[in-house]
């Protein structure tokens, strides 16, 4: 769906959640043959018998793809992605386990090389069926003023 939503439009506090994807083995291998990480950690399930998780644990990298997709059911025209800051992997995700993504957007700045924009910061949280959050990152949007200034 496309939905034009300029800078002034977005309101720091407001929130989305997205529907829910189940992980599984197939996502594990395809995965790891997409990026050729194939540590033990995501492929062995016998070694990580002998590992306090207990079973094998999804790729970061993975539940950040899997999550970030969840959120992309909007198009905006008039903003685009200039990147994510502060990613981190808080608790491990496992096959069968579910995660949604929680926007929220966290903050509002002027672009210095864009006066005619300005960015958008929204905070993604992957959670999974139990409400954990298992990952964080700031989604950083470069968004077109509907207000510009005027050229001098």
């Amino acid at each position: 769906m496309e939905q034009i939503q300029y800078f002034e439009d977005y309101e720091i506090g407001s929130s989305r959640l997205t529907s829910g994807r189940t992980i599984t083995e197939t996502d594990f291998v395809v995965h790891a043959g997409h990026t050729g990480d194939f540590f033990p950690h995501h492929m062995d399930a016998e070694f990580m018998k002998t590992t306090p998780f207990g079973q094998r644990i999804a790729h970061g990298t993975l539940v950040f793809s899997v999550g970030v997709g969840l959120t992309a059911s909007v198009v905006n025209p008039v903003a685009f992605s200039y990147g994510y800051d502060r990613l981190r992997f808080i608790k491990p995700v496992f096959i069968g386990d579910t995660i949604r993504t929680r926007t929220t957007i966290a903050a509002k700045e002027d672009d210095p090389k864009r006066p005619g924009s300005g960015r958008v910061i929204e905070r993604c949280e992957v959670i999974n069926q139990h409400g954990d959050v298992v990952l964080a990152a700031d989604h950083i949007y470069v968004v077109e003023r509907r207000d510009k200034p005027k050229q001098a």
